[in-house]
Order: structure tokens, then C-alpha cells, then sequence
């Protein structure tokens, strides 16, 4: 049941988009069609599905003091945690390349119409957020941090997701002139904040 607490909470409550308003830059970019919402997003959760846990593995037993007795009783005061952003940025950059050379490879099209935002997940805040909260929430296993990762990837891909479908409708619009383009969308995204936010009274 805890997970399941996690899981839907990192979704809903402490969405990144929502909740922290991480990772707006390719959330505003590639929302203009479903199509491209749908592929960012997939690798979204595929790159924090896999990175939180390993930046947990890593963080336990290599960066925190104390983290690398398993090797040596000698070295339980080396404190490696000054390491942490080049660390958690390494493997992500690397999962990010992965995910790259897979859609050119199975989807060119798709890894057209991204362009320059698909190897950009790399620098995503969102993504980096995910590891950071995961090291300030003090996991107790491997499996939290993988359910908080997964979470919080479908949490992103259900925001770029909604927005993409609204603006695609929209396009259709009679919108005021001021409001035309990224006007109507930061509206459109603090209202859906405020609909993602009614999840907070719930406890399963």
C-alpha cells in the first residue's frame, strides 16, 4: 500500500510539471501536437524509470559517508557526495543517449519532428529532479526510488500529454489576440495545476 502512496502521489500530488514546474521548457516546446507529446513523453519515463534507481545504487553505495565500507572497513569516513551532480548527470546522459539512437534508429520521424529537445532530456530538470528528490526523500530500497521514478515519468507524460491534446483544440479557437500562443497555454497549465492539486485529500 505505501507504494502504491508513492506511485500515485510522485503522479498527481508532486507532479513535476505541476507540483514543481520542472522541465517547462520542452513541456512548452513540444506540446504543440500530440503526436510529439506522446514521444518525448515515453522517453520521459523510460529515462527517470531507469536513472532514479540507479542514481539511488550509486548514491548508497559509492557517494554517501560511510557508503563504501562494503569494499573496506577503512573507508568509513570517506565522503564522496560532492560527486553527486556529475554522477547522477553521467548516467543520465547516458540513458539519454541510448534513447536517442533508439527513436532515430525505429522512428525517424518522430526523432525529426523532436529535433534538438530529445538529446536535450539530458539537461531536463525534470529528470535531474527526480534523482534529487529521490535522495532527499531517503528511500529505504531500490524498489521505492524505481516506483518514484516511474511515477514521476508518467506524471510528465500525462501533463505534456494534456497539454498537447488542449492546444491542438485550441488551434481552433477563438482566443483574444494578447492571449495567442504561450499566453493561453501558461493559463491553460496553471488551471490544470489547480486540477492536479485535488488529489491532495486523498489518502489510500
Amino acid at each position: 500500500m505505501e507504494l502504491i502512496n508513492l506511485f500515485t502521489k510522485s503522479i498527481f500530488i508532486e507532479n513535476m510539471v505541476f507540483a514543481y514546474f520542472l522541465g517547462m521548457c520542452s513541456y512548452l516546446a513540444v506540446s504543440k501536437t500530440v503526436k510529439t507529446a506522446v514521444g518525448l513523453g515515453a522517453a520521459v519515463i523510460f529515462v527517470l524509470a531507469v536513472t532514479v534507481p540507479v542514481n539511488y545504487l550509486i548514491d548508497t553505495y559509492f557517494l554517501q559517508q560511510g557508503a563504501l565500507t562494503w569494499l573496506s572497513p577503512e573507508f568509513a569516513e570517506v565522503d564522496l557526495s560532492f560527486l553527486t551532480f556529475i554522477m547522477f548527470i553521467a548516467v543520465i546522459a547516458s540513458m539519454v543517449q541510448l534513447v536517442e539512437m533508439t527513436v532515430e534508429k525505429f522512428a525517424p520521424a518522430l526523432h525529426s519532428s523532436l529535433g534538438i529537445f530529445l538529446p536535450l532530456i539530458a539537461v531536463n530538470c525534470a529528470i535531474l529532479g527526480g534523482s534529487l528528490f529521490m535522495q532527499q526523500k531517503d528511500f529505504v530500497g531500490i524498489h521505492e526510488a524505481g516506483v518514484y521514478g516511474l511515477g514521476s515519468g508518467i506524471g510528465f507524460f500525462l501533463a505534456i500529454l494534456g497539454i498537447a491534446a488542449i492546444r491542438e483544440k485550441i488551434a481552433y479557437s477563438n482566443v483574444p489576440a494578447p492571449l495567442k500562443g504561450l499566453g493561453i497555454t501558461f493559463i491553460i497549465t496553471g488551471l490544470m495545476a489547480i486540477g492536479f492539486m485535488s488529489f491532495m485529500g486523498i489518502d489510500l
